[in-house]
């Protein structure tokens, strides 16, 4: 069941439609997307997965496993690859 997209403006006036109850405005998103590290390489839904989750360096990645990361709303499969290369890159990997 689908439903209708709706208007939504966000708090810095910017309009947008969805149909979900995400309420993350997309030029937002756009605005706040880092240009460089490893959250740079990720969807917006998967940047923002990891930022609610306190989670804003590769260190800090570490100290979860790939299990863990893909409970959280927002990660899926296809993020595992860019966030396993970004730590090897650092010479870290998910916890075991």
């Amino acid at each position: 069941m689908s439903s209708a997209k709706t208007l939504r403006v966000c708090e810095k006036g910017h309009r947008f439609y969805k149909s979900s109850e995400c309420q993350s405005c997309p030029t937002c998103d756009k605005e706040n997307k880092p240009s460089n590290g490893f959250l740079s390489k990720l969807s917006s839904p998967a940047r923002r997965a990891l930022v609610h989750q306190g989670i804003e360096t590769l260190e800090e990645l570490s100290k979860y496993t790939e299990k863990e990361i893909l409970t959280f709303h927002g990660i899926g499969p296809a993020s595992l690859p860019i966030l396993r290369a970004s730590l090897e890159e650092e010479g870290l990997s998910f916890k075991k």
